[in-house]
């Protein structure tokens, strides 16, 4: 990706979205601009508006950190969006590399075991490309729709923007979908040489115009905590709080872990997830009869 036609669309999608108001600037006059004006922004960040100009225009290069948290203080960036700032700048001041595909490495044999283990919460284990590398039983028996896609390594992103299916497993498909949208180009920011990645995001600009929309925001997100919610085939609607856990001796990797409160009708889901999940061993059809929350006593 290139560097400076990210940071300067990065720098203008977050100063069109803060008004003179919000900055405690006072709005006066016809503005042609949506949100800030550069000056206003230099202003605001104690730069000049030629020197925030440049900035604009793409060149990070060498800026202080100083600067960058005087601009994301101006630009009233959040975490994420600080944090993806600093990425670029970083990238800017470093030799550019070409683009290099990466050797997939298998997941270390004591986290699938730590995923195992986990015997009455869904958990998997992915990467920043939103592929799933692991996951435990309950794992696969939820995303048990995902995973039916030949292509693998399974990714969340492909499912939510190509599959036909998507809408009705993941009934808040468009949050999801922005969320993806914004873990891929903060995992862009992170690591822009990486050929899988930028693969990835061509495949999807190319078949997908809602990703194409949502990848030209420049949104980016940290996803560590939160509400997933499904309507599986087999156990019908799932509303689940997810923990998103660094692994910090794989770097790169998060563990994803879903549990339901005691006593829903998602709890008793999980239940009767955990029953449809024992005869994924012996089929690979859903076993819908289980809706009515009696095992069936045949394979389909």
């Amino acid at each position: 990706m290139d560097n400076r036609s990210e940071v300067r669309e990065f720098l203008t999608s977050r100063r069109s979205k803060i008004t003179p108001q919000q900055a405690g600037l006072p709005a006066t006059g016809t503005r042609r601009v949506k949100g800030l004006r550069r000056e206003e922004v230099a202003t605001l960040a104690g730069v000049s508006a030629e020197y925030y100009a440049r900035l604009e225009r793409g060149n990070l290069s060498g800026v202080s950190e100083a600067v960058l948290d005087s601009l994301a203080r101006a630009l009233q960036l959040d975490e994420s969006e600080r944090a993806h700032l600093l990425d670029l700048a970083r990238t800017a001041s470093t030799t550019r590399r070409p683009a290099r595909r990466r050797t997939a490495q298998p997941i270390r044999p004591a986290l699938q075991q730590l995923l195992d283990a986990m015997t009455e919460v869904p958990a998997f284990i992915r990467n920043g490309r939103l592929d799933i590398l692991a996951a435990n039983r309950l794992g696969k028996a939820l995303y048990w729709p995902v995973f039916q896609d030949p292509a693998r390594p399974v990714n969340l992103a492909r499912f939510q923007f190509l599959n036909p299916g998507a809408a009705q497993y993941m009934t808040e498909l468009d949050y999801q979908r922005a969320a993806s949208a914004a873990l891929l180009r903060t995992e862009a920011g992170q690591d822009p040489y990486n050929r899988e990645l930028s693969d990835l995001i061509g495949e999807l600009s190319t078949r997908s115009e809602d990703f194409r929309t949502l990848w030209a925001a420049h949104d980016v997100r940290l996803h560590r905590t939160g509400l997933k919610r499904f309507h599986h085939p087999a156990v019908g609607d799932l509303t689940l709080a997810f923990e998103g856990l660094p692994i910090p001796n794989d770097p790169g990797l998060t563990l994803t872990a879903m549990s339901a409160e005691p006593g829903t009708a998602s709890h008793d889901g999980l239940r009767l997830l955990a029953s449809w999940a024992a005869t994924l061993d012996h089929s690979e059809q859903p076993n819908t009869e289980l809706t009515s929350g009696r095992p069936s006593t045949h394979q389909t």
